[in-house]
């Protein structure tokens, strides 16, 4: 189960990963928002961290106006690792090495093509249980 959340600067790219998750029979639950009317991101973040702190969900999909934002309150929760990726390598490395639970993006950064193939990247890369990256997260989410 994948958590979704954004503002109304990420609504309409939203939108596009969320016909990709469709497309692919992915399950999703959209944490909102529901259209274009501002909105502050630091709800949404919080709805998609708590959402897979709780277990309810795996991995999570924020998006904002730059993704900057809503990446940093979703970082504030012990135990996520939201990242900001604009491009697949980023995406993948960040899964690769850091096992990061969230996807960010801007919506006013990213078009929607290379969005679903950074999520696409995001979501069928593995963590790679590497002891250097076992280390690597573990002092991250030490306090």
């Amino acid at each position: 189960m994948i958590a979704l959340g954004c503002d109304h600067g990420g609504y309409e790219l939203m939108q596009e990963v969320i016909a990709y998750l469709d497309q692919k029979g992915l399950e999703y639950k959209n944490l909102g928002c529901d259209s274009m009317a501002a909105v502050d991101y630091p709800v949404y973040a919080k709805k998609v961290a708590k959402a897979i702190l709780s277990g309810e969900c795996e991995k999570g999909i924020l998006i904002c106006g730059t993704g900057i934002g809503i990446s940093i309150t979703a970082n504030r929760f012990k135990g996520i690792r939201a990242a900001l990726c604009s491009d697949c390598f980023s995406a993948e490395a960040t899964r690769q090495h850091n096992d990061a639970n969230v996807l960010a993006m801007g919506g006013r950064v990213v078009g929607p093509g290379l969005a679903v193939k950074i999520v696409d990247t995001f979501l069928n890369t593995e963590f790679s249980n590497g002891e250097r990256h076992i280390n690597r997260v573990r002092q991250m989410d030490e306090e």
